[in-house]
């Protein structure tokens, strides 16, 4: 005789949870809320500036406690236009997204860009209207070109 071991009980089970940014993703979160800037974690040891910020040293693994600004101006390292969402359903315009890097920090930020690039081209963020800020990463509204 053959028992299964398999107990299958069918039904919906409520989970809730809550998200953060942690330490590092915050403080990211609440300059661009607050001043309409970009900070990056600082390490002094390995002399980098991460971006996002982190809260260890990559190379050092030394808690990192200090932030810089970062200029709002970076370069388009790679980019890609989606024609879907990310349920598959055609968006009514290509969308262009980029990784954008920035002279004086270590990694960089992937967010939409307004119009046509190639990689290389110089842009810089474009923050949403203070008053519409709710500390999210869409506070960015875009990067774009620029003159």
């Amino acid at each position: 005789m053959h028992m299964s071991s398999e107990l299958r009980v069918e039904g919906d089970f409520p989970v809730h949870f809550r998200y953060t940014a942690g330490l590092a993703g915050e403080r990211f979160l609440r300059e661009i809320k607050d001043n309409g800037r970009l900070v990056a974690a600082r390490c002094r040891k390995c002399d980098l500036n991460y971006l996002p910020p982190r809260i260890y040293c990559e190379r050092c693994m030394s808690k990192l406690e200090e932030y810089v600004a970062v200029e709002n101006t970076g370069t388009v390292d790679t980019f890609t236009v989606c024609r879907q969402d990310s349920d598959g359903k055609d968006l009514p315009q290509p969308a262009t997204v980029a990784l954008v890097r920035f002279p004086s920090a270590h990694g960089g930020l992937v967010h939409k860009v307004k119009g046509q690039v190639s990689v290389g081209d110089k842009v810089r963020v474009v923050f949403r209207e203070k008053s519409k800020r709710i500390g999210s990463i869409l506070d960015i509204e875009y990067f774009e070109k620029t003159t």
